[in-house]
């Protein structure tokens, strides 16, 4: 029979001595089924020089009867661009690669061994095109097989062929766990789960653990999503707590985390550290929310905050520390069961923020929707090559480790400092990837000898041939044309649903192709290319410093430049021809990208704020100078800027001053003075007692467990001695009295402003002063 079926995902298994890939998927009628490709075995190529039948003979005699070589095929194929002559060495056991690999590298006449680390499912995927979130349409066969959860089994006879059509509808279901750690960070030996909640399009669901042992709730929980039967299960750091806290909890208990598609299987941390269930996409929503750079503290509650999902105001809000406390309290226990419900429903609504790009961006790569949401952007970039690799028959390099290697970025023109009016911010559209395309930029396009038909790169003076088109060229070409069709097809499409869709996708591809770069310049990336990173920063920096000078001689004053923009002041009329003349003299794409009515810069590079005609203020840099600043700090730094662009420097100073004399007059919540820090080693390994070190100490005496990794917010408070010493745990702070309010005034307030303000010539001890006249007093009546 013939069917089309919709991919989620793959694993493999070894069945009687043969690799069974397992394609997890929905057809047309909805059913959940699986697809099982028994014919296809992994392989690996030798690049060789010498007799292509003598290395070959010598390659035969390695096979093993556990996992035999089974075929020894002489291919052409490319290397870095250039034709080589490789042999594709075919086995029986996927885990038997990597043995091969070792023993071939040995063999007289053997250049070097590749792809020998792809793993065996992704193998299948490449050479066959079969991808998540993608339809196949294949020639099966249904077969009786009762190790599966699902509605149908087939084997694949004959793939069709792979195309994109309308998805069907996936169950998706978000959770979060609760656990009673009454003795400080919990341990799943001995501290029990108290509640699991659960949240799915049709609302909430709670496992609630009232008598004291939660193995009854931890089954419940398994038995529904065996029920539910989930495509998608979401968490927020499931990856770092709730997997392996639930899992260590069980086995300690004799049962099983048995909630996969497949009968006895548990949830397994696999590739980029994350959890997977075999047959779901098990994804943890903290990979995505990583991309969220203006949220600095990644919890739950402060990114569904940010994106608007949950707002911290109509929600439960509780620290950790305080669950045990809640739990035990007959009246608060409802808080923390509401909490836990809040918290699996904000992660199920951060979910329809994440997914649709998600999605987007496993249909450009191919990297499954769970590993994608776990792995950086080189590892995303890097599976996109390879399946180009695949298409253009070329070999794909091995991942080495490498020595750092710096080299000089994009040019930045230093600001002119102060407040200016009627700015235009004149932006290259993707001005790498441009670069990489015009000049044929990549590992595979670099002479390092003469070369009579080359393009030269200014300053590091690195070669790359004009023609045949290297394989970042090609690539990069294709991507910046399906962005082109997708924002047309965005224009005419005629309802909301198709034009978001559309959106994500042009914005995926928009992220893919500017993140080109940074890979090839990144140890880790297969493709690297130190002299292709330089070349195209040194082509940057020469287009961005005669686009200036352009500029001046049209009679425009330059006040910054960064990278790929430049900020302009001078005639609103003759802008568009600037950008028409830059546009023409470099064939790269530029558009007047912001307006500001009034912007300011201080004397430091990448440090600005902004105010645009349509009321808009842009801050950027200056949230970002200091990790150990207060939210108050955060909260007047923003306040003072809002302050200059919209009033006077003299209503920034006032605000100030206001602030000051609040904190003085010990008006504040010590919840506003929390400082956070991450404790990036353990607290054995720091030679300094620096204040968040001996706050986690303290912390750790007060029965509170803090780990390498966590962050520990803390409060300064009165007394003798060196400021580390006065750090306390935030939390074990109540009375406001304690605060020392002079060490917030001194060495958190008046500095988050003069940031700023000490470019428009105001002392510190303006701000400290309360300005208060005493004739203005008496001149009111």
């Amino acid at each position: 029979m013939i069917k089309d079926f919709y991919v989620l995902d793959f694993s493999y298994d070894v069945e009687e001595g043969k690799p069974v890939i397992y394609i997890w998927s929905v057809d047309r009628e909805g059913n959940r089924v699986v697809v099982l490709e028994r014919n296809f075995r992994p392989y690996f190529y030798a690049v060789i020089d010498g007799e292509v039948e003598t290395i070959a003979e010598e390659v035969r005699r390695l096979s093993k009867p556990e996992s035999p070589i089974t075929r020894v095929e002489p291919v052409e194929k490319k290397y870095y661009g250039e034709p080589v002559k490789a042999l594709r060495i075919e086995t029986v056991i996927p885990a038997y690669v990597r043995t091969y690999r070792d023993s071939v590298a040995k063999v007289k006449g053997v250049r070097e061994v590749l792809e020998a680390d792809i793993r065996f499912y992704m193998r299948y995927s490449i050479d066959s095109g079969i991808r998540p979130f993608y339809w196949f349409q294949a020639e099966v066969e249904e077969v009786k097989d009762n190790k599966f959860r699902v509605k149908h089994v087939y084997n694949l006879v004959k793939l069709l062929k792979v195309f994109e059509d309308e998805p069907p509808r996936l169950r998706v279901m978000a959770f979060d766990i609760e656990v009673y750690n009454k003795y400080g960070f919990p341990d799943p030996r001995r501290d029990p789960v108290i509640l699991i909640g659960v949240w799915t399009e049709e609302g909430g669901r709670q496992f609630i653990n009232e008598d004291g042992d939660d193995l009854k709730i931890i089954r419940d929980f398994i038995k529904f999503v065996k029920e539910y039967d989930p495509d998608v299960i979401l968490g927020y750091n499931t990856t770092g707590f709730d997997w392996p806290y639930l899992l260590e909890r069980v086995k300690a208990r004799n049962v099983k985390l048995e909630i996969g598609r497949k009968v006895n299987s548990e949830p397994s941390q696999g590739t980029y550290g994350h959890f997977s269930v075999v047959g779901r996409l098990n994804v943890d929503l903290m990979g995505f929310a990583y991309s969220v750079e203006e949220v600095k503290v990644k919890s739950l509650d402060n990114v569904a905050d940010y994106l608007g999902v949950m707002p911290k105001s109509k929600r439960v809000n509780l620290e950790w520390y305080q669950i045990p406390e809640y739990w035990n309290d007959k009246e608060k226990r409802k808080l923390v069961i509401q909490y836990n419900m809040d918290d699996a429903k904000s992660t199920y609504l951060l979910g329809e923020v994440f997914l649709p790009f998600g999605e987007q961006l496993t249909m450009l790569t191919g990297l499954p929707l769970d590993q994608l949401a776990m792995a950086s952007v080189g590892y995303r970039v890097e599976w996109l090559l390879m399946r180009e690799a695949f298409k253009f028959n070329e070999l794909i390099p091995n991942r080495v480790e490498r020595e750092y290697e710096g080299y000089k970025g994009g040019l930045v023109i230093s600001p002119k400092q102060g407040v200016h009016e009627n700015v235009y911010v004149l932006d290259f559209s993707s001005m790498y990837p441009s670069i990489m395309i015009k000049y044929n930029i990549g590992p595979d396009t670099l002479v390092k000898g003469e070369c009579e038909d080359c393009w030269v790169s200014p300053e590091v003076g690195h070669k790359f041939r004009k023609s045949p088109e290297g394989f970042y060229k090609r690539i990069l070409q294709r991507l910046i044309q399906e962005r082109r069709e997708v924002k047309k097809a965005m224009d005419e499409a005629k309802d909301e649903f198709t034009k978001r869709k559309l959106d994500e996708r042009q914005r995926a591809i928009k992220v893919m192709t500017n993140a080109f770069y940074g890979y090839m310049g990144w140890l880790g990336a297969r493709w690297y290319s130190k002299e292709g990173a330089e070349a195209v920063t040194a082509w940057g920096r020469e287009i961005i410093s005669a686009s200036a000078k352009l500029a001046e001689q049209e009679g425009f004053e330059v006040i910054y430049g960064d990278t790929d923009s430049i900020f302009v002041k001078g005639n609103e009329e003759k802008v568009d021809k600037l950008v028409k003349e830059i546009s023409s003299k470099f064939e790269l794409e530029i558009k007047v990208d912001k307006k500001y009515k009034k912007v300011f810069f201080t004397e430091n590079k990448k440090r600005y704020a902004g105010l645009t005609f349509d009321g808009k203020i842009d801050i950027v840099g200056f949230e970002a100078v200091r990790g150990d600043w207060c939210e108050l700090a955060k909260d007047i730094q923003r306040e003072v800027i809002e302050k200059i662009l919209l009033y006077s420097v003299d209503d920034a100073i006032r605000l100030v001053r206001e602030a000051v004399m609040r904190l003085r007059r010990k008006e504040f919540k010590i919840e506003e003075l929390i400082i956070w820090k991450s404790l990036d080693k353990g607290l054995d390994e720091y030679e300094v007692d620096a204040p968040h070190v001996v706050a986690a100490k303290k912390a750790i005496k007060a029965g509170y467990a803090i780990f390498k990794g966590g962050k520990i917010g803390y409060v300064i408070v009165k007394g003798a001695g060196k400021v580390s010493d006065r750090a306390e745990p935030y939390f074990t702070v109540k009375d406001p009295s304690r605060i020392d309010v002079d060490y917030y005034i001194d060495k958190q307030i008046v500095p988050a402003a003069m940031r700023i303000l000490e470019s428009f010539g105001v002392k510190e001890s303006t701000l400290k002063s309360s300005g208060f006249d005493i004739m203005s007093f008496f001149n009111k009546k």
